[in-house]
């Protein structure tokens, strides 16, 4: 299990406290985006798609405090674009961890080596570089649109490792990935030292240039993750949720939980989630209040949410599951010692997946002479 006790403690208290008080609708996670700016144009990203005049906006420190102790939730996740081109970013960070907030700072790493050196940060229990490696060095490349990326994140992820600092990876998978290279990814990360992973499949933003990759159809993202996560490694370790990765594989069914990771940006707090814009509420009280929730979440019928299983709409519910009943907190203590998920058939599923074509070639559509330019027969 890649999460501290401290931490796994710090989130028990919280989760059980809420429930003792009888509040239904709580948040887990503060999504706080400091700014949209990035140095990267990824196909796959709706938050850089903004205009110009958009993108040169960025919250103060101050107004980052006052989100962070209006919501009052115990971690704090700062996204973007990308926090590290932020001016006050260190001041910003310091602050959170000097509230012992549980921070991740999700980078895409192309910064965080010379941040370092510049002693921006000091290695802390409540702060995690989350960096964003969306599987090997082909893939990586391909999904943020820029060659050598892969190798400049490694040799950071190194170097803040090397220097005692907390470091996961964020891994965001997409329709064309082969289950058998991303199971060589994981072994790769765990390699250069990382704490823990984090996965989750790609939600299909409409400002996305690239919408072919996005994953369509819930049974073939179940699929995907079966073939992934079963038969585990037993050095692999997730920052995450054993109940919410059993649901990544159709072990389990969760409804949305979409005010667990509320959102605060430059155009305040924003409904109903990270992942949807339905409007900006002033407050977070407003948020929680006059938010219609029930327009949300697959339940409700809502087209935007039917194909959903991001990690911030569904972690928070299987959270919720492990501290709301003994069952949930017994499936997570099995998971966690014995979660190894030895499956027959995704074994073998997996051995035919290895064989098909994947790759950034296959999801461009290229081919020559009729067979995808990655197909064995072409390698061979």
């Amino acid at each position: 299990m890649g999460i501290p006790i401290s931490q796994m403690w710090t989130v028990a208290t919280y989760v059980l406290g809420q429930k003792l008080r009888g509040r239904k609708r709580y948040p887990l996670v503060l999504m706080l985006e400091p700014l949209f700016r990035c140095n990267l144009a990824c196909a796959g990203c709706g938050k850089i798609q903004y205009p110009a005049h958009v993108l040169k906006q960025e919250l103060t420190p101050e107004q980052c405090f006052t989100a962070v102790e209006e919501c009052g939730a115990p971690m704090v996740s700062i996204p973007g674009g990308e926090p590290l081109m932020h001016p006050r970013i260190g001041e910003i960070v310091n602050g959170l961890v000097a509230r012992r907030k549980y921070v991740y700072l999700c980078t895409n790493a192309i910064l965080l080596r010379q941040k370092l050196e510049e002693g921006l940060f000091t290695p802390s229990r409540y702060l995690t570089f989350s960096v964003h490696m969306d599987g090997d060095e082909q893939q990586h490349d391909f999904a943020v649109c820029r060659e050598g990326v892969y190798q400049v994140a490694s040799e950071a992820i190194r170097e803040a490792v090397g220097r005692g600092f907390r470091v996961t990876t964020n891994t965001t998978l997409f329709d064309a990935g082969g289950a058998t290279a991303l199971r060589a990814f994981f072994d790769e990360m765990m390699k250069l030292g990382v704490e823990g992973m984090m996965v989750s499949p790609g939600y299909a933003y409409p400002k996305a240039p690239d919408q072919a990759s996005f994953f369509r159809e819930r049974l073939k993202t179940n699929r995907l993750f079966q073939m992934i996560l079963s038969n585990r490694r037993r050095g692999w370790r997730f920052n995450q949720s054993p109940l919410y990765l059993e649901f990544l594989m159709g072990l389990r069914d969760y409804e949305c939980t979409p005010w667990g990771n509320p959102t605060y940006n430059v155009f305040g707090w924003q409904k109903p989630c990270y992942l949807l814009q339905d409007g900006y509420v002033d407050t977070f009280t407003e948020l929680i209040e006059a938010t219609q929730w029930d327009r949300f979440g697959r339940a409700s019928g809502n087209p935007a949410c039917q194909q959903c299983m991001v990690h911030c709409g569904y972690e928070p519910s299987a959270v919720n599951h492990t501290f709301g009943s003994p069952g949930g907190m017994l499936a997570t203590i099995r998971s966690i010692l014995f979660g190894r998920y030895r499956d027959p058939n995704a074994a073998e599923q997996l051995t035919d997946d290895a064989q098909q074509p994947h790759g950034p070639m296959v999801q461009l559509g290229l081919t020559v002479e009729g067979q995808p330019i990655d197909s064995p027969t072409e390698a061979a």
